[in-house]
């Protein structure tokens, strides 16, 4: 089993900043992808960034240059750094990791940006 343990949610003003992290654990073996989806209320659930084993990273349009995600290998650890953040980057944040046989996700952070 693979465990995800979010942490860094919480409530921020606009044009403030929120640091995401998640920490995998468990039968790991051979990460593909680490990365961020949010599900604002009544919304479908959207990638945020990902960033894959060998460092490439995507981001979807609406946080780049705000955003940046990063990994720490050894510990199997992902982040997401978000500046100038926005209400509209109000959602709850889901950490994924897909791994060759699963995906799996975490139970999501909350994040609220308002002033």
């Amino acid at each position: 089993q693979v465990q995800l343990v979010e942490s860094g949610g919480g409530e921020a003003q606009p044009g403030g900043s929120l640091r995401l992290s998640c920490e995998a654990s468990g039968s790991i073996f051979r990460i593909s992808t680490m990365g961020w989806y949010r599900q604002a209320s009544g919304n479908q659930r959207e990638l945020v960034a990902r960033i894959t084993r060998g460092g490439g990273t995507n981001y979807a349009d609406s946080v780049k240059g705000r955003f940046t995600i990063s990994k720490d290998n050894a510990k199997n650890t992902v982040h997401l750094q978000m500046n100038s953040l926005k209400p509209e980057d109000t959602a709850v944040y889901y950490c994924n990791i897909v791994l060759p046989a699963a995906t799996y996700w975490g139970r999501g952070t909350q994040v609220t940006v308002s002033s």
